[in-house]
């Protein structure tokens, strides 16, 4: 059996629980260096990535802002641009999740593409040099981080920030041939995941918290 260990870091009106040995394992995406997807069979060509099911969003003011960034998206990093513009980017009228076409989310440029392959909406963030989180849909950019809340002891809310897991995709996940959380695969990046999603990790829970996380893992290490 497994033991995870945790970090605890209180932040007053939150508790923050770490999974040490995710933050501190080599995790790093490998979209484009042999990512499987998450199809029922494996495939390393299509590069559909995590991008199969389309993008889920938190509420209306996620939907909101993903609307204004589609907009922005210059033309020649968005591979579906005119479909977009012709029937939109959302999956149906209640804006919950991002429209599928062929395969796919519809902010995802297929390898070949002219104007860069991968999501869209992570190239504009980079063309116009501004953080990711201000781009993406949530579940997008923080992936593969995932986020616990719950209440605890005195009405002080706990958050327990780990890996996903196949589990985390509710019934497709038992239909994935690969998870790449799970793999020996995906753990080869140059450092840490609490270095090497630094940014994603300090957008989650604030610069403070993050500089005592660091601190906490250098003191345990």
């Amino acid at each position: 059996m497994v033991v995870t260990t945790y970090t605890d870091i209180d932040a007053g009106d939150t508790v923050w629980r770490f999974d040490t040995d995710f933050l501190q394992s080599r995790w790093t995406c490998i979209w484009g260096r042999g990512c499987k997807g998450i199809e029922s069979e494996v495939n390393t060509e299509n590069g559909r990535g995590c991008c199969s099911l389309g993008a889920e969003l938190d509420g209306i003011d996620e939907a909101l802002n993903l609307s204004a960034a589609a907009a922005m998206t210059p033309q020649h990093l968005f591979e579906h641009h005119a479909e977009a513009a012709l029937h939109g980017v959302f999956a149906d009228d209640s804006k919950t999740a991002t429209r599928v076409v062929d395969g796919a989310c519809i902010f995802l440029n297929r390898p070949g593409f002219a104007g860069g392959a991968g999501c869209s909406l992570q190239l504009a963030a980079a063309y116009f040099d501004e953080p990711i989180a201000q781009w993406k849909p949530s579940v997008c950019w923080q992936l593969p981080v995932k986020v616990d809340w719950e209440m605890g002891d005195d009405d002080v809310e706990v958050a327990t920030v780990r890996g996903w897991t196949r589990q985390d995709w509710g019934d497709h996940g038992s239909k994935m041939a690969w998870c790449c959380t799970e793999s020996a695969d995906a753990y080869i990046g140059e450092e840490p995941v609490v270095d090497s999603l630094r940014q994603e990790l300090t957008h989650i829970v604030g610069q403070a918290v993050y500089v005592r996380l660091k601190n906490s893992l250098a003191q345990s290490s």
